[in-house]
């Protein structure tokens, strides 16, 4: 598979603007924040069941985290990548942090129809994920979404691979019972 020149392209300015924030260049952050805030926002959007209160204080976080922890950015993967797992990792601490707090996801999300760029049924998916328990729709997202192992899901979740693959099996239940429930007119 050829490798698009733009991700090339992309990759070799992460590389400088990394090496530049690292050493202190706000500027250079800046411009890797704005290369991969989008990507990012959609990942713990997802994660964040739709809400996009939840989605644009992860995405802050994130960054935090990763203006924090760039000097140990070794390079051994693109930034891109090393990002993304960042911000999965910290969508799914809030994920069982929200789990110690009171029924904070028994909530709607509340501007699912905000994402104008997903018209009719896509909407309607992307509404039946957001409803979906905290940790089916997190195995669901992880697995299906980002491809993620069930053994890599188990780990970061603390649950067992087999707990992973009913989670997910429930998901995709649940799923197909509201979209089922849907038309898409």
């Amino acid at each position: 598979m050829r490798q698009d020149h733009d991700t090339v392209d992309r990759a070799d300015a992460d590389t400088v603007d990394v090496r530049a924030a690292a050493a202190g260049d706000i500027p250079a952050f800046e411009r890797l924040f704005r290369r991969h805030s989008a990507r990012i926002h959609g990942v713990v959007w997802r994660l964040a069941g739709g809400v996009e209160a939840r989605a644009e204080d992860l995405v802050q976080e994130t960054f935090l985290r990763a203006w924090r922890n760039l000097a140990r950015f070794r390079g051994e993967s693109l930034f891109s990548t090393w990002l993304h797992r960042l911000a999965v990792n910290t969508a799914l601490m809030d994920l069982r942090a929200s789990r110690s707090r009171p029924d904070t996801d028994a909530a709607l999300p509340e501007d699912l129809g905000s994402h104008e760029e997903h018209p009719g049924h896509e909407m309607d998916l992307q509404r039946a994920v957001a409803s979906l328990p905290p940790r089916a729709r997190a195995v669901l997202v992880l697995h299906d979404i980002e491809g993620w192992q069930h053994g890599e899901i188990a780990a970061e979740l603390g649950m067992a691979t087999g707990t992973s693959k009913a989670q997910l099996h429930r998901a995709r239940q649940l799923l197909r019972q509201r979209l089922e429930g849907h038309g898409h007119g």
